[in-house]
C-alpha cells in the first residue's frame, strides 16, 4: 500500500491522471496541481535520482512503468505521428513532458521500450467514436478487470496490449448510442491455448462500460465448456456484488443457492466491485444454461428511465443494467433463446447488443453444400441458421467470433448478408509474452534448438516410446513437486496432465486406456528398475534442457522422495487413467474433469476430438500424439502442448509420430505435418500484415477484398473440413521442382487458332538442329533410351506472357498455377529462365508439319477423355531429363546435353503439337507441308526451378467466394 506521505508519488499520481489525452508539460502541470507557490524544479533532480536509486516494488517506478508503456503502445493517437513500440514514440513522448537527457537515460533503463508486435487489424473505413478520451470516461469494469489482471500478476506491457487489441474491437463495433441500426461483423484470431478468453472479457468490460446492454456469449458446444466460461467472466468481470443481487455476503442465510459456495476460490478470487454505476445481471450461471421463460422474458425487459424516448439514447442507455448470457451452441437452447426475443417487442431493435462466438468455425459455420439450395434459397445448417435469426431480431447486434484456426471463416461468402463473414474487420492477435507455441516445438529457422529440447520423435526404430513417455510424466510431476518446496509458486502445478491421442474411434480409447493401465501397472516405479529408468531419463533429458533459473535437484536421489509422491497423486483412485471422449454433460459430470473444482487432477487422459477443441487441459506437460488428420484446422487444434507453462516450461515434451499410416500404401511423418500446417498459419498471419498498414490514412483493403489469406502446404492436409470449403476458390499452386500439367485446353476452332498465334514467336525461336537427350528407359534400371528434340531458351517474362494471353477451356484449373509463375517474390522458387524442349520423332509412322512457317515439328496424337480434357501430355522419358534440367535430378554424363543447359534458377517445358486421332489421319491434316493452327493444341507440361538449398516447398492458396463480385477480381497477391 502506498505511503500517504510519498509526496512526490502523489504529486506524480495527480499529474499522469490529469493526462488523459497523452503526455504534456509536466512542470507546469505539476505547478498547477501542486500547493507550491513556485513552479517545480525543471531539471527533475529529485526524480531522476529516486528512479535511479529505485529497488524492486517502488510505487512511483511502478507508476511510470504502466504510464510511458501505455504511451509506447497506443496505436495512432492523436497526439504523436510516430509508430507505436518505437524509440521514436518514446522520445516524442519525452519531448512532450519535457525531460532533459538525464532523466531519459534514468527512465529508459527503470522501463525499456516494448518492441514486441502488436495486433494487426484488416478493416473497412469505420466512424470514430470510441476515442481514448471516450473510454476513459466510461470505464469502470474495465478500470476493475484491468486492476484484476495486475493483482494476477500480468506486466504492464501484457496489460497496455490486452487494452489496445480489446480498443482495437470495441472501436469498430457500432456507437451504442447511434441512431441509425447497423450490426458490425469482426474475427478476432488467436493463437492454440493463447488467452483468447482475456481479450473477449476485455472487449465485453469495454463494450458494456461504453453502453451496450445485452452480451450473449457462444461458449462452447458442452455445458462443461460453457461452464468454463461463465466462470471465467464471473470471476473476473462481472463479480461478487452482482452475482449476491445484493444479498449480504456475511449472511449464510442470504448465501443459498448461490452456485459458486462450492467453489474453492469463491469468494477470494472473484472480483469485488464495492459501489458501481449499474449492475450486470446474468441470465445464466456456472451450472444453468438459458431457459426458456423461468429467467428469460421477464429478464430480458430492460426499464427506460425516459420511457418516450429510445433505450439507445444516452439519458436511458447509460442508467441501465445490462444483461449478459453465456449459451451453449445448441439448437434447442438456442431455439428457446430466439423464441423469448420473439416476444419483447419492438424494444429489440433499440438493444445495443454484443453477441461473442467463441471458437466460431465450430458449428457456427454454414456447412450446407449451396450445390443443394434450391434456386436463390440458402439452406442453413442448424446453429448457423439459428445465429441468423439472432443477428435478424437484434438490428443492433454486433458480432464478434474468435478462432485459432479462421479458415472456414474467411471462406464464407462475403455477400451473404445474413451470415458471419467478418466484413467490417479481421483482427490477429500478436503471440502473447511467455506463451509456448509453433516457435518452441518447430524449428523453422533451422537452427534444431526447440525440436531438441521438447519433442521426441516415435520412428520404427525406437518403438512406440509409450513407456518413455509415462515415465516422462511420473518425473516431470515430481520435478512440479520440488520445484514447489523450493521457493516456485505452487499455483501452476495443481493440476499435472498427459495427453494421449492415438484415434478417434471410442473403441479405440477403450483398447488404449487398458493398455495403459496395465502397462502403468507393470511399470514398477516403486522397484529399482523403474527407478533406475527414472534417473536415466532424468540425467539424459531433463537435466540436460533444465531452466538454469529454476531449482533442480542435483541428483536423483534428491527427487526420489517426490516421485513416490508424484506417483501417488497420478494413481489415486487406483486407476491413473481417464478417457475424455463423451459428448453429454452427464458424461463429463461422471468422469469428474472439472479443473476449476476439483483441487487436483493428475491424470493421463486418453480421448480424441472432445480433447482438441475449446476443452483446457490445465497442466499438460507431457503428449503422446499418434492421430492423422487430413483437416488442417483439425491438427492444428489438437497442439493443446500450446499455451503457458509458468514454471514448467522446460518439462513440456511432445512424443509425436514420425511414421504414421496414413493409407494402406502411404506413411506420413506427423511431426512434419503439423510444421506444415504451422506454415500455413504464418503465412495467414504474414499476408494480413501485408495488407494492414494504412495508406494515407486509409486502410489498402476491406476483409472482403483480403487476398488468398489460406495456405496449404502439404497436398494431403485440407485448410479446413470439405463441408467447410464449398465456398473457397483455389487461387495458386505453389509448385517448385514439380510438374505441372495443363489439360484443359478448348475445342473452340477460333480459341485453338488464338493459341497457336501465341506461341508462334517460341516456335519460331527453335534451333534448327537436333538435341539428343538420354535418359533411362521406364521401369527399367539399366536400359538407356535416346530421344531428339528441338530447344531454345525463353526469359520467364516470355513464358509468362504466352501463359497469360492463352485460351484455356478450364481457366480455373490452370489460373493457381499462372498466379505462383507471376509471383516472384518467392526467391527460392522463382525461375529466370525456361528451356524449351520439342521432342521429335522418327520413323514410318511420324507426321511432321509446318505450323504458321514454323520449321517442320513432329505431331503428337492424344484422345481427350469423356469431360473434354486429355489424360496425360508429356512422356515420361522426356520428363527425366527436363527434371535434370530443372535441377531435380544431379547432372550426369549419361545425359549431356541436359546437363549442359542446366543453369541455376532456370525451368523447362516440354511443348507438344496435339492432334486429335479421333479426327482421322494426322497425315490428312497436313496439306503443302503445313497444318491448319486451328486443328492443333499446342500443349505444354513445365517443371518450375528446383533449389534444393531453398526453405521453400509446394502450397496451394484458397479464397472465399464473393457470389456479389463474381466478375471483380479481389486484390491480387501479386500486387
Amino acid at each position: 500500500m502506498t505511503d500517504s506521505t510519498d509526496h512526490l508519488y502523489n504529486l506524480h499520481g495527480d499529474v499522469l491522471a490529469a493526462m488523459r489525452r497523452g503526455p504534456k508539460a509536466f512542470a507546469k502541470l505539476a505547478f498547477v496541481l501542486s500547493d507550491a507557490e513556485e513552479p517545480a524544479d525543471t531539471d527533475f533532480g529529485h526524480f531522476r535520482d529516486r528512479i535511479v536509486a529505485a529497488g524492486p516494488g517502488d510505487e512511483l517506478t511502478a507508476l511510470w512503468h504502466r504510464t510511458l508503456t501505455a504511451w509506447d503502445l497506443v496505436e495512432q493517437p492523436d497526439w504523436s505521428d510516430a509508430p507505436a513500440r518505437t524509440d521514436e514514440r518514446r522520445a516524442d513522448t519525452y519531448a512532450r513532458l519535457g525531460f532533459g537527457p538525464d532523466l531519459r537515460k534514468a527512465l529508459d533503463l527503470a522501463v525499456p521500450v516494448f518492441k514486441e508486435p502488436g495486433a494487426t487489424v484488416i478493416s473497412k473505413d469505420f466512424t470514430s467514436w470510441y476515442s481514448r478520451d471516450a473510454a476513459a470516461a466510461r470505464s469502470f469494469y474495465w478500470n476493475s478487470y484491468e486492476q484484476l489482471l495486475r493483482r494476477k500478476g500480468w506486466s504492464d506491457a501484457a496489460v497496455s496490449s490486452l487494452d489496445e487489441a480489446s480498443h482495437a474491437v470495441v472501436e469498430r463495433l457500432s456507437d451504442p448510442t447511434r441512431t441509425e441500426a447497423y450490426g458490425a461483423r469482426g474475427l478476432v484470431v488467436g493463437y492454440v491455448q493463447s488467452g483468447k478468453t482475456a481479450n473477449f472479457t476485455g472487449v465485453t468490460a469495454k463494450a458494456i462500460d461504453a453502453g451496450y446492454r445485452l452480451v450473449i456469449v457462444l461458449g462452447g458446444t458442452l455445458n462443461l465448456l460453457r461452464g468454463q466460461t461463465q466462470r471465467r467472466l464471473d470471476m473476473e468481470l462481472i463479480g461478487q456484488e452482482n452475482i449476491l443481487r445484493g444479498a449480504d455476503p456475511s449472511d449464510p442465510d442470504a448465501l443459498v443457492g448461490i452456485d459458486y459456495q462450492d467453489d474453492e476460490d469463491w469468494p477470494a478470487k472473484f472480483v469485488s466491485h464495492g459501489h458501481r454505476p449499474f449492475n450486470i445481471e446474468r441470465l445464466t450461471t456456472r451450472d444453468n444454461d438459458y431457459r426458456s421463460l423461468l429467467q428469460g422474458i421477464r429478464a430480458l425487459e430492460i426499464e427506460k428511465r425516459e420511457p418516450h424516448l429510445p433505450l439507445y439514447v444516452p439519458e436511458n442507455l447509460h442508467r441501465a443494467a445490462a444483461r449478459v448470457m453465456v449459451v451453449k451452441k445448441n439448437k434447442s437452447v438456442l431455439t428457446n433463446l430466439v423464441k423469448d426475443l420473439k416476444k419483447i417487442g419492438p424494444i429489440l431493435r433499440e438493444i445495443p447488443t454484443l453477441i461473442i462466438d467463441d471458437e466460431s468455425d465450430q458449428a457456427s459455420v454454414n456447412t450446407s453444400d449451396p450445390k443443394k439450395w434450391e434456386s436463390g434459397q440458402i439452406q442453413r445448417t442448424a446453429i448457423n441458421g439459428l445465429i441468423s435469426q439472432l443477428l435478424s431480431l437484434l438490428p443492433r447486434a454486433q458480432y464478434v467470433g474468435y478462432t485459432a484456426t479462421p479458415f472456414a471463416n474467411v471462406f464464407i461468402d462475403p455477400s451473404d448478408g445474413e451470415d458471419i463473414f467478418p466484413r467490417d474487420f479481421l483482427i490477429s492477435l500478436p503471440r502473447p509474452v511467455d506463451y509456448m507455441g509453433v516457435q518452441d516445438f518447430h524449428d523453422l529457422d533451422g537452427d534444431g534448438a526447440a525440436e531438441e529440447t521438447h519433442v521426441r520423435g516415435i520412428h520404427e526404430a525406437t518403438g512406440d516410446r509409450l513407456q518413455e513417455a509415462m515415465d516422462a510424466f511420473v518425473l516431470t510431476g515430481a520435478l512440479k513437486l520440488y520445484r514447489a518446496d523450493h521457493g516456485v509458486p505452487e499455483g501452476p502445478f495443481r493440476h499435472h496432465t498427459m495427453l494421449v491421442h492415438e484415434s478417434v474411434k471410442m473403441d479405440d480409447h477403450a483398447d488404449l486406456a487398458l493398455r495403459i493401465n496395465t502397462q502403468w501397472h507393470k511399470a514398477g516405479y516403486t522397484s529399482h528398475e523403474g527407478h533406475a529408468r527414472l534417473e536415466e531419463l532424468l540425467t539424459k533429458d531433463f537435466a540436460r534442457y533444465a531452466d538454469d533459473s529454476l531449482p533442480t535437484p542435483a541428483t536423483y536421489a534428491d527427487l526420489r522422495p517426490y516421485v513416490s509422491r508424484a506417483r501417488q497423486l497420478i494413481n489415486a483412485g487406483g486407476n491413473p487413467v481417464v478417457v475424455v471422449n463423451g459428448d453429454t454433460d452427464r458424461y463429463f459430470s461422471q468422469i469428474d474433469l472439472d479443473f476449476d473444482r476439483t483441487p487436483n487432477v493428475w491424470k493421463i487422459l486418453v480421448g480424441g476430438t472432445k480433447l482438441s477443441r475449446g476443452f483446457t487441459v490445465e497442466g499438460l506437460t507431457v503428449t503422446y500424439y499418434r492421430r492423422t488428420t487430413r483437416q488442417a484446422d483439425t491438427l492444428m487444434q489438437m497442439g493443446r502442448w500450446f499455451g503457458f507453462r509458468p514454471g514448467y516450461r522446460d518439462l513440456v515434451r511432445l512424443y509425436i509420430g514420425r511414421e504414421e499410416p496414413l493409407t494402406k500404401t502411404q506413411t506420413v511423418d506427423l511431426y512434419e505435418a503439423f510444421e506444415a500446417i504451422c506454415q500455413d498459419e504464418e503465412t495467414f498471419r504474414s499476408q494480413l500484415s501485408r495488407y494492414a498498414e494504412l495508406v494515407d490514412g486509409k486502410p489498402q483493403v476491406t476483409p472482403a477484398q483480403i487476398p488468398p489469406l489460406v495456405s496449404q502446404h502439404l497436398p494431403w492436409i485440407k485448410p479446413s473440413g470439405r463441408n467447410k470449403m464449398f465456398n473457397a476458390e483455389l487461387v495458386e499452386i505453389r509448385s517448385p521442382g514439380q510438374w505441372v500439367e495443363p489439360t484443359a485446353y478448348p475445342t473452340d476452332a477460333a480459341a485453338l487458332r488464338h493459341n497457336t498465334e501465341i506461341w508462334q514467336p517460341a516456335l519460331d525461336a527453335l534451333g534448327q538442329d537436333i538435341s539428343v537427350f538420354v535418359t533411362l528407359s521406364e521401369g527399367d534400371r539399366g536400359n538407356y533410351i535416346r530421344y531428339p528434340a528441338k530447344t531454345s531458351i525463353l526469359s520467364h517474362d516470355q513464358l509468362l506472357g504466352i501463359m497469360s494471353m492463352l485460351a484455356w477451356g478450364r481457366p480455373d484449373l490452370f489460373d493457381p498455377h499462372l498466379a505462383y509463375l507471376k509471383d516472384a517474390s518467392d526467391a527460392g522458387c522463382a525461375t529466370d529462365d525456361w528451356a524449351l524442349i520439342l521432342p521429335q520423332t522418327s520413323g514410318r509412322t511420324s507426321v511432321t508439319a509446318r505450323i504458321l512457317g514454323s520449321q517442320p515439328l513432329t505431331l503428337v496424337q492424344r484422345k481427350r477423355n469423356a469431360r473434354g480434357v486429355f489424360n496425360r501430355i508429356s512422356g515420361v522419358s522426356h520428363r527425366q531429363s527436363a527434371e535434370r534440367i530443372a535441377g531435380l535430378h544431379p547432372l550426369s554424363e549419361d545425359d549431356p546435353f541436359a546437363s549442359q543447359l542446366h543453369q541455376p534458377r532456370r525451368g523447362a517445358v516440354l511443348l507438344y503439337p496435339i492432334v486429335n486421332p479421333d479426327l482421322g489421319d494426322p497425315a490428312d491434316l497436313v496439306t503443302g507441308g503445313g497444318i491448319d493452327p486451328a486443328k492443333v493444341v499446342l500443349a505444354a507440361a513445365f517443371i518450375p526451378a528446383s533449389d534444393p538449398t531453398a526453405k521453400t516447398a509446394a502450397c496451394l492458396r484458397f479464397r472465399a467466394i464473393d457470389s456479389a463480385h463474381a466478375e471483380s477480381p479481389f486484390v491480387s497477391v501479386l500486387a
